[in-house]
């Protein structure tokens, strides 16, 4: 002790860093008892290695205790009397030998019986717990239920079953047998059933209808109500709900607050503008603050959307009688109004607040904020409170609240709170009427305005086609896809001229689109001699995309010669006639092509359409071609890696797996949604959850056959030809007019080589395979070039250039003379 003080006051700063386990270098005269590896026995899991045998051990029990009883089903008949005998005498027949004998012996016989396995299952996830740090199941409600079910089980297996082999072990054996005697069977039988509805009751909260309006009275009472009414707004048409926030603060303070009269309705009504201000059995605050109502307007005298001065060029003149759908087309879908009551906003504050308590997480605050289908409840964790802890209970929150899709934001961007998800009990239909009736949608300045539905705080979401520039859609089987692709279409025929916009509809279920057959003339665009203006036959979808290719290419040669970046800069200029039409400049519409199923195409053609795509998603955006892809199977081979790269704009409806959700959103998500339109907008680093408009097939039939009773151009926007090169050659004479655009060059290297070889016209020429053979059939066919002689090279029959050119100039007077 005394050299312990002297070293004290000879280094009083090393002392204390000492006291704070901080030293590193040794201290002359310290304890051993002070290292670390002493340290370490005094609390053995703060020691690494110690807690990676601990976790192994746990594991490799479960493991070995599991095998043990599953021998012991097979074996206990021939093993039993060997167990009960001497250790040295004993030969039995379990897998695991002797100690595998007696651990199942005492185990399945002596106590639990069947139910002995649930010790397996703890003793693994304990071991999954010590090794890895992952929690598969919170272990103490694991802990508890498994409690229940063990002792449960045991007994009513020993009430149930009296045998040699009792499967409810022996203490279930003597529970039952004690029960019998004390209740009688039938008395027996009615506590062990009441006893598993009070425990799934506790558990699962487990609802009771004849119980429920005697509860809701109850809680009535006790919520005491505070209404503050605000001054109506000013009147405007066709209002849309607006969004509510609803704010919880939680304090330790107890409110000391006097007696209120309960005069208040439970019920939220949309028509009423009110704040609210509640305190709960908890203590904790509750209001409801009201945002400013968004208005819808229409203007029926609104024909386009263009205002040109005098002497500029007006792209809509040739149809300058034509009138954008009128807003009556669309139908309202009233909900009557939504009941998000207080009642149910409260009980599902108090259970997350008492979920997250159970596990020692402390909250500051809680703010709810109702949309049309989910309620986002933002909440401010207290100092000190780890994100992922609050991540890892997404499973325990679903099931307090008893609901489907619960998703947990940690956390949120740009606002430091944590979200919770949770679907309402009543959600709203969100209809199309509202979205395209909204300010937001009249007033907006964007090129191509698409009106997908409204966001988590009900708000009207309008985004811009030209700034995506692609859009990706992926969803299983009947979660709102076409509904989405409806709602996209409409939007834009909502909001432009059929001059501005032109549509390529693919469709290879041939019962999708068929609806837009009647726009055909207004809005469509298609290969030249083609009857269908929907696309089905994947052979066409191959020549539209390069087609659409071809269109791509000519374009920037206009913005070249224009000497402009991208469409908007070059319509404008043309509007201004600052481009002279007699130089092939024309006005050019957006081109938007739709693709309903890509998976079947990418099954049936497979690089022939991922190409081109890739392709358009790569260049097209500057010269107006906008991609919008949907189909029902987001795998790796469907949605490929250039497909994704291209695509940054990705709408995802509710998914079968987190795979799926992985592969469309590249995070998770997608399959915690609730369905029926419910998804989420991916757009780069930004994932936005909506609720898509709903626009009913009745309202689309009506909107094409109001813009298809209008007058139309001529026929369908045609789209450049295109010839496939990888056309199968045919055999036989070719006459003049058949020959290759190619034809004569052609001729003139092969006489220049005096080398007969298609694959030199494809070296020379960058042609296919399949395109130099056609040119080597025509070349051979019009006596320039020998016939095929097997290995050899086709003779050249024509020796040098000024002959050539004598033959061809022959050529094309033939071609000219008249029959």
């Amino acid at each position: 002790m005394a050299e312990r003080k002297s070293n004290t006051l000879k280094s009083p700063k090393k002392a204390d860093k000492t006291a704070e386990g901080k030293v590193s270098e040794k201290v002359p005269g310290k304890n051993i008892f002070s290292t670390s590896i002493f340290q370490s026995f005094k609390n053995p899991f703060e020691d690494a290695r110690f807690r990676k045998i601990s976790g192994l051990i746990f594991i490799l029990f479960s493991v070995y205790l599991f095998i043990a009883l599953v021998s012991y089903l097979f074996t206990w008949q021939i093993d039993q009397d060997k167990v009960l005998g001497p250790w040295s005498a004993m030969k039995v027949n379990n897998w695991l030998g002797k100690i595998g004998a007696v651990t199942s012996f005492q185990f399945m016989h002596q106590w639990f019986g069947v139910s002995a396995f649930i010790f397996s299952f703890l003793f693994f996830i304990i071991g999954i717990k010590i090794l890895f740090n992952v929690t598969l199941l919170p272990l103490i409600r694991t802990f508890q239920i498994s409690f229940f079910v063990l002792i449960w089980t045991s007994a009513t297996l020993g009430f149930l079953f009296h045998n040699d082999f009792a499967p409810g072990g022996g203490l279930g054996y003597n529970i039952g047998l004690w029960l019998n005697e004390t209740l009688g069977k039938v008395g027996t039988g009615f506590l062990i059933f009441f006893s598993l509805i009070g425990f799934l009751a506790l558990t699962f909260n487990l609802s009771f209808d004849w119980f429920s309006s005697t509860k809701k009275e109850e809680k009535e009472k006790e919520i005491p109500t505070e209404i503050i009414q605000k001054e109506e707004p000013e009147d405007v048409f066709n209002t849309v709900r607006e969004d509510k926030i609803v704010s919880f603060d939680l304090t330790d303070e107890r409110s000391t607050a006097n007696d209120i009269e309960d005069e208040t309705e439970p019920e939220i009504k949309s028509e009423e503008k009110k704040n609210l201000e509640i305190i709960d059995e908890n203590t904790v605050p509750f209001s409801i603050e009201e945002t400013p109502i968004e208005k819808n307007i229409f203007s029926e005298d609104k024909k386009t959307e263009n205002d040109l001065p005098f002497g500029e060029y007006d792209p809509t003149l040739e149809l300058s009688s034509y009138q954008l759908p009128s807003i009556d087309l669309l139908e309202q879908y009233n909900n009557k109004e939504i009941n998000v009551n207080t009642e149910e906003l409260t009980a599902n504050k108090n259970k997350i607040v008492e979920t997250l308590r159970n596990y020692n997480i402390e909250i500051d605050k809680i703010k709810a904020t109702i949309g049309p289908t989910v309620t986002l409840y933002e909440i401010i964790p207290a100092a000190g409170v780890r994100i992922s802890k609050i991540k890892n209970l997404e499973d325990d929150i679903a099931l307090s609240l008893s609901a489907l899709g619960i998703r947990i934001i940690a956390p949120i961007p740009g606002r430091g709170t944590i979200g919770i998800e949770v679907p309402n009990l009543n959600p709203e239909t969100v209809a199309m009427r509202s979205i395209i009736a909204s300010e937001k949608f009249q007033n907006t300045t964007m090129d191509l305005p698409i009106a997908l539905g409204k966001t988590i705080s009900n708000e009207t979401f309008i985004a811009d086609l030209t700034k995506m520039p692609h859009l990706l859609m992926a969803g299983a089987t009947g979660q709102g896809k076409s509904v989405g692709l409806n709602a996209v279409l409409v939007s834009l025929l909502y909001k432009k001229h059929p001059s501005q916009i032109k549509f390529v509809l693919v469709d290879p279920k041939k019962v999708e689109l068929t609806l837009f057959n009647k726009i055909e003339r207004h809005f469509l665009a298609k290969l030249p001699n083609s009857e269908e203006a929907i696309i089905t036959d994947t052979k066409k979808v191959i020549h539209t995309l390069n087609s659409l290719c071809i269109e791509m290419d000519n374009r920037y040669d206009l913005l070249k010669n224009a000497q402009v970046r991208n469409i908007k800069e070059y319509n404008t200029k043309f509007i201004a006639r600052k481009l002279n039409p007699n130089n092939g400049h024309k006005f050019l519409p957006y081109i938007v092509l739709v693709v309903d199923e890509f998976a079947d195409l990418i099954m049936t053609a497979g690089k022939e359409v991922e190409m081109p795509i890739a392709r358009l998603a790569q260049l097209a955006r500057a010269i107006g071609i906008h991609l919008i892809i949907a189909t029902q199977r987001p795998s790796v081979n469907i949605i490929t890696g250039t497909i994704k790269a291209n695509f940054p704009a990705r709408i995802a409806f509710r998914v079968s797996s987190k795979i799926d959700s992985r592969t469309i959103l590249d995070s998770g998500g997608a399959d915690q949604l609730i369905g029926r339109g419910d998804m989420l907008l991916s757009t780069g680093n930004d994932l936005i959850r909506l609720q898509c408009a709903f626009v009913d097939t009745p309202e689309v039939d009506r909107i094409c056959d109001f813009i298809g009773s209008q007058r139309s151009y001529p026929e369908a926007f045609l789209l450049p030809e295109y010839v496939d090169e990888n056309a199968e050659a045919t055999q036989g004479d070719f006459s003049a007019e058949d020959n290759d655009a190619l034809f004569e060059e052609a001729a003139r290297i092969i006489v220049q080589h005096q080398q007969g070889s298609a694959s030199l016209l494809q070296r020379r020429l960058k042609l296919g395979y399949n395109r130099a053979g056609r040119i080597v059939d025509q070349l051979e066919a019009a006596k320039i070039i020998g016939p095929f002689e097997g290995s050899k090279a086709r003779e050249v029959l024509i020796k040098d250039a000024l002959s050539l050119e004598q033959f061809l100039t022959d050529l094309k007077s033939r071609r000219s003379e008249p029959f």
